[in-house]
């Protein structure tokens, strides 16, 4: 083979390198771009597409007495218990509770712990058979929930109550305050 023949063969050869390396970039950047584009991408599509959809919230139905038993008759009962919260990334153990009530020791009315006007936690009253809130002044019905004084806008929020083997079990919602409306929060 001549010089010349060799001199020829190669500036194709690089110019073959060349554009195969510049074909290889390119698609490997166009590869990574879309990567990063669906990493970034769904999560922000999700972001707003999520309040539209809509999750259901789960029944969470707790056991809140061991036995029917042993809550008089007449007089509420405060009831506590733990629950797991999670909140985006946060994982967290609560505290809350509900108020029990029953005439009979057959038929359970369970009440939110939390006051319908701010959402402060309410007491139990003994010299005027209410259930008061500290915070504004609040009164209510034990019997009913009813709104007997203060600001609070509606009744206090009732929950579904089921006896299972005589232990009483509370399907625990917790509602949104200060509106009249009862809408779970």
């Amino acid at each position: 083979m001549s010089p010349e023949a060799s001199a020829d063969a190669s500036p194709d050869a690089e110019d073959a390198n060349v554009i195969g390396r510049r074909r290889f970039l390119r698609w490997v950047s166009g590869i990574g771009s879309a990567v990063i584009g669906i990493l970034v991408g769904v999560p922000v599509i999700r972001s707003f597409l999520s309040p539209a959809l809509g999750k259901t919230k789960p029944s969470r139905w707790i056991k809140v007495a061991e036995d029917i038993a042993l809550i008089d008759l007449g007089v509420p009962v405060r009831a506590g218990f733990v629950q797991d919260e999670s909140d985006a990334w946060v994982e967290a153990q609560v505290e809350e509770a509900v108020w029990l009530y029953t005439d009979d020791g057959e038929k359970f009315k369970a009440y939110n712990s939390h006051c319908t006007h701010l959402g402060c936690s309410y007491g139990y009253d003994k010299a005027s058979n209410t259930f008061l809130c500290p915070c504004h002044r609040g009164q209510f019905d034990v019997k009913t929930g009813a709104v007997l004084a203060g600001p609070p806008p509606r009744p206090l929020d009732t929950l579904p109550v089921e006896i299972r083997d005589s232990a009483v079990f509370v399907d625990y919602t917790n509602f949104r305050p200060g509106v009249p409306q009862k809408v779970s929060a």
